[in-house]
């Protein structure tokens, strides 16, 4: 009996030694998988993800995979994308439905976020990164003092994100273009702290200090 209670443990032992096995490989999988789907978004984002302000296109390297899923799912829901004063989401969107499956999404979030970080090189000028600091304590809750971000509470790392596109996206919140959509809950908490900043010399100043946190 004794060698057929060995050979059941060691068939056990190889039993449970496969999930984890298969785990690494599947995740192998999606992030090649990941890698071929970016493809499409190379003409916009570049092979780097470094962005291209030209195709309004903003740095994306190294963002967590969990961000870039909810962006992309609020693309696909149309949550970002359907409103008419957003040429850049509206341009975004398709792409985003261009996506199959949820499991697609996520290996294209994955292979993002395995790109190495940049930092893009910024364009905006007349920023006081002085005044920056002071209006940037609040967004400290939820993007971290350090702008490194928070999941917790939906809040994306800044520091490596174009200085042009935050402009953008901080008007748009303002505007109600984006962050007012019912069901766009990250979006709502996100409008309210924008209409914080009276004017484009303070959002042009928080981003300087943003900027200057970047490393």
């Amino acid at each position: 009996m004794a060698p057929r209670r060995s050979a059941l443990a060691a068939l056990v032992v190889a039993m449970l030694a496969l999930p984890a096995s298969a785990q690494e490989s599947a995740s192998a999988r999606d992030l090649e998988r990941g890698r071929q789907l970016f493809a499409l978004c190379t003409q916009c984002h570049l092979a780097d993800g470094g962005g291209s302000r030209l195709a309004l296109a903003p740095a994306i390297a190294g963002l967590p995979q969990w961000y870039v899923v909810a962006q992309l799912q609020k693309f696909r829901a149309g949550y970002r994308g359907q409103h008419f004063d957003d040429i850049a989401g509206m341009r975004m969107r398709p792409m985003s439905i261009a996506l199959a499956s949820d499991a697609d999404v996520t290996a294209v979030a994955a292979y993002v976020e395995s790109l190495a970080p940049i930092v893009p090189s910024p364009v905006l000028e007349g920023g006081d990164a002085t005044k920056g600091q002071t209006l940037y304590a609040p967004c400290a809750a939820c993007h971290a003092p350090d702008g490194s971000g928070n999941q917790a509470v939906f809040g994306p790392p800044l520091t490596h994100t174009s200085d042009w596109y935050l402009l953008t996206q901080l008007a748009n919140f303002r505007a109600g273009v984006r962050g007012t959509k019912p069901g766009d809950t990250s979006g709502a908490l996100m409008r309210p702290m924008s209409m914080t900043l009276a004017d484009e010399q303070a959002m042009r100043d928080v981003i300087a200090y943003i900027t200057t946190l970047a490393k």
